[in-house]
């Protein structure tokens, strides 16, 4: 059968959902390869939340059809909902499927080179597009493809997003939103722990938001809530995470379950894009620089040793330097444990992309800001990881370094990396503590206190 090579570009949900096709293909009897070059099959799972994503894809596309053109070449997610039949004319690919159709990209594939055995392309091209919309689509994200002692696992619990920020196509290339039901996605967690998964990431566009159309409250719980429990008393599972939730959905019952869910890991990452009211209300972002501070505050009562992290957006329009002033001095109050920060860039088929063109920031304004706020970050976050040399972490053991395959990697409840020395045939897939050495740039290092 032959080799198939998938590219992921784009967020957690992409490489989970790259995840699932691959075990489809392996269990169609494919052969999965790191390597392009050596891929019959090569297909990039595509994000269009910034064009340099998109631009990454196209590019990477083009280079693989410069050294060799694989039998069958395409592009599947957002890029390709959004663009559609217009990447077979751009990028000369066989197979453009949207995202309610990965579990059908497979079929494809066998379709494609059924009809190239057959030379039905000796008159004309043979493609396949597929990015139109299917009931349930949600529920075909649910097989792993896992490694030898992977204790950490995606798991999908929702497609879709209703929001619509101005400055997202999410909501356009995903659809609105759409959760699998509980009993679906606790049979997936007990399946991984079986398998010795010992943490879990709970993975929706607006993830705590789960089910508030779909199924009802419970005893004043929500549907995301009801399911934390649910996963909670899975046997085998330590750790929760949950990526990536929107502010109005840290309601009273959503933040009093960290304080007696304790497997609930010490982190949340809580976008808040920017610390102005004006450009929050163009941005349509339900909520004021206030309200956000206040709900880390409320958090942080809840969960006194939680790391929140955030994301930003600088330079979106209309931002003026008392705008970026106001989100600097709300980085200042609130302490973030880190942040990733975006200069703004159009995204066709965004209200954003539509604003006027006077409201446009400066390429060059825009990149200061975000080095001024980066470096802000740098100064606050720095300390707290300089204040952990001497203790103890629990850690939950990864593997290898990608920096450094001679050193183990693990990361803290609180979503910090530790590097240190090890047993890979050991440690791989343990949780245990590590006593911090050093701290570097965003880096703890270490030595392992127990399994040693």
């Amino acid at each position: 059968m032959p080799l198939v090579h998938i590219k992921t570009y784009g967020c957690q949900m992409n490489e989970r959902d790259t995840e699932q096709v691959s075990q489809m293909f392996v269990e169609r009897g494919y052969t999965m390869t790191a390597r392009d070059e050596d891929a019959d099959v090569v297909l990039i799972n595509t994000c269009s939340v910034r064009d340099q994503a998109e631009q990454k894809a196209l590019g990477k596309m083009g280079m693989v059809r410069r050294r060799r053109t694989p039998l069958v070449t395409g592009f599947m997610g957002c890029m390709a909902q959004s663009r559609g039949s217009e990447l077979v004319s751009k990028a000369n690919v066989d197979l453009v499927v949207g995202t309610q159709k990965y579990h059908r990209v497979v079929d494809y594939v066998d379709e494609i080179i059924r009809a190239k055995e057959a030379k039905q392309m000796d008159d004309e091209r043979f493609s396949i597009v597929d990015v139109e919309e299917e009931v349930a689509s949600q529920n075909t994200i649910r097989d792993h493809t896992l490694k030898e002692k992977q204790a950490s696992a995606f798991v999908s619990i929702m497609q879709g997003c209703n929001m619509k920020c101005t400055f997202c196509i999410v909501p356009y290339t995903r659809g609105g939103e759409r959760g699998r039901p509980i009993a679906d996605i606790l049979e997936e967690v007990k399946r991984l722990a079986d398998r010795g998964v010992k943490e879990v990431t709970l993975l929706g566009q607006i993830v705590n938001l789960y089910g508030r159309h779909e199924f009802p409250a419970v005893d004043g719980k929500s549907p995301f809530v009801q399911l934390l429990e649910a996963v909670h008393e899975v046997p085998g599972i330590q750790r929760i995470r949950f990526t990536s939730p929107h502010p109005i959905g840290y309601k009273k019952d959503l933040i009093e379950a960290f304080t007696y869910l304790p497997k609930l890991a010490e982190h949340v990452h809580l976008p808040v894009q920017s610390g102005s009211d004006a450009i929050l209300k163009r941005m349509h972002r339900p909520y004021t620089a206030a309200k956000f501070t206040e709900l880390v505050q409320r958090i942080r009562e809840a969960r006194p040793d939680i790391a929140v992290t955030t994301d930003v957006i600088v330079g979106f329009p209309g931002e003026t330097e008392e705008n970026y002033l106001e989100t600097r001095q709300m980085f200042e109050n609130i302490g973030f444990d880190n942040a990733f920060v975006f200069r703004y860039s159009k995204r066709r088929g965004t209200p954003a992309a539509e604003m006027e063109e006077s409201t446009q920031v400066p390429e060059r304004v825009k990149e200061e800001r975000n080095q001024d706020l980066l470096g802000l970050v740098n100064r606050i976050a720095l300390p707290m990881y300089d204040a952990l040399v001497g203790k103890e972490v629990e850690i939950l053991c990864e593997g290898p370094s990608k920096t450094n395959d001679q050193r183990l990697t693990g990361r803290t409840g609180s979503n910090r990396i530790v590097v240190f020395d090890g047993n890979p045939e050991r440690h791989t897939g343990e949780i245990f503590k590590v006593r911090i050495a050093e701290a570097g740039h965003f880096t703890l290092f270490g030595d392992p206190v127990l399994h040693a």
